[in-house]
């Protein structure tokens, strides 16, 4: 191991974990850090303490509230405004509708005291009464109790101070994080009118007669995804990949005792060489899946569930499939075919979007045992085809529960 320990001279990769709970529902969200200068970079007290002295491979924990990074919860900024101040038409180019515990960019109120045009910050829209709306500029954090853990990767010398800019890794950790969450446990409208229609309403049959043999997601992103399922998924299991492909991305190392792809596009699935056995079935025009009640040990949908026009159902039927404790993992990231996926996903903040997942689960009924996952940060591998324009790794996102 690298005798090397965290000083005030050091440069540090490290990777953090942010844990938190909201209305029973745990979340944990990572980022992998690179070259934190010690010195120059902003850190909370608590934490810098936390890990100074440590060295490459020791891991930290540190139970954090929402003051630790000047986010306290403030009851002044919750308050209300006129409905002829939500104007998302005015500056941002956006035609969402006000919708209770959706977030929205501040750029788009009228005549609030700070606010300016530009601005891309997120709050969050509480409730629309009589007129009035109730608004609440609090961090989604606030008043959160948290987790922070974290390993050390490379700790070096820095070279020099000069030029450069400081991180405050705080934000950089809690941007996004918390607005997975229900407000207060208000259930968030996420299904307002033509929240699930899309730009092409045209048959999917239609849309994928012809195979697509593309990768949606680079490479670090599904070995993430392969690292997610592989946490639930054991040797022999029964197992449906929901709206599969080409592709199945589950650990190379597991062998199932049945694998069946449910796909739109016959080609596809016979190339994948995985899968036991496949159905053909286009589900925003038939839910009903063709499965015995109790006949997997788990279910995975990889980067579809956007597409869904009628999740509720498909999730209702997920349920019935799954045997007593099976889990069902919904993974995803920030890219997709436009005019497939449903409306409303284009307008949410990426964290959102894992909200959005979660109420299909509640709203479904039938699930126990919910959280959330996600990781950024990670570097985009130089033989991708859009680095160095994307220097990071496409997201990870995900949301499981089981079966009650």
């Amino acid at each position: 191991m690298d005798s090397r320990r965290i000083d005030s001279d050091s440069t540090v990769d490290m990777v953090f974990h942010l844990k938190w709970k909201s209305d029973g529902v745990a979340h944990t969200d990572g980022y992998q850090a690179s070259r934190i200068n010690i010195w120059r970079d902003y850190f909370p007290q608590a934490l810098l303490a936390e890990i100074n002295g440590k060295q490459a491979g020791e891991r930290f924990e540190l139970r954090l509230t929402s003051n630790a990074f000047d986010q306290d919860y403030a009851e002044q900024n919750l308050f209300q405004i006129k409905n002829n101040q939500f104007d998302p038409q005015s500056t941002l180019g956006t035609q969402a509708n006000p919708a209770a515990g959706r977030f929205y960019p501040k750029g788009i109120l009228k005549s609030v005291s700070g606010v300016f045009s530009a601005n891309v910050q997120p709050f969050r829209l509480v409730n629309v009464n009589n007129g009035n709306m109730r608004v609440d500029f609090n961090h989604p954090l606030a008043g959160k109790e948290m987790v922070l853990s974290g390993i050390v990767g490379k700790v070096e010398n820095k070279k020099t101070d000069r030029g450069g800019t400081s991180v405050d890794w705080m934000e950089v950790l809690t941007t996004g994080p918390g607005m997975q969450a229900r407000w207060q446990g208000q259930q968030t409208d996420f299904l307002s009118a033509e929240a699930l229609a899309r730009d092409d309403e045209t048959s999917d049959t239609l849309f994928y007669s012809e195979p697509r043999m593309v990768q949606h997601i680079d490479d670090t992103a599904i070995e993430m995804i392969k690292n997610t399922y592989g946490r639930f998924l054991e040797n022999d299991m029964e197992v449906l990949d929901l709206m599969s492909s080409w592709q199945s991305h589950l650990p190379e190392q597991l062998s199932f005792g049945r694998l069946v792809g449910l796909g739109l596009n016959q080609l596809e699935l016979e190339k994948n060489a995985r899968l036991s056995e496949h159905v053909i079935q286009d589900l925003n025009l038939n839910p009903v899946l063709p499965f015995e009640s109790n006949s997997f040990d788990a279910v995975v949908c990889t980067v579809s569930v956007e597409y869904l026009a009628n999740p509720l159902a498909i999730f209702e039927e997920v349920s019935r499939v799954l045997r007593t404790d099976g889990y069902f993992i919904v993974t995803f990231s920030n890219r997709w075919f436009p005019t497939k996926a449903i409306r409303i996903w284009k307008e949410l903040h990426e964290f959102e979007r894992m909200g959005m997942v979660v109420e299909y689960f509640l709203g479904s009924g039938g699930y126990k045992n919910l959280q959330t996952y996600s990781f950024r940060g990670l570097p985009r591998p130089h033989d991708d085809k859009y680095f160095p324009d994307l220097l990071f790794s496409d997201p990870l996102y995900a949301v499981w529960g089981q079966k009650a």
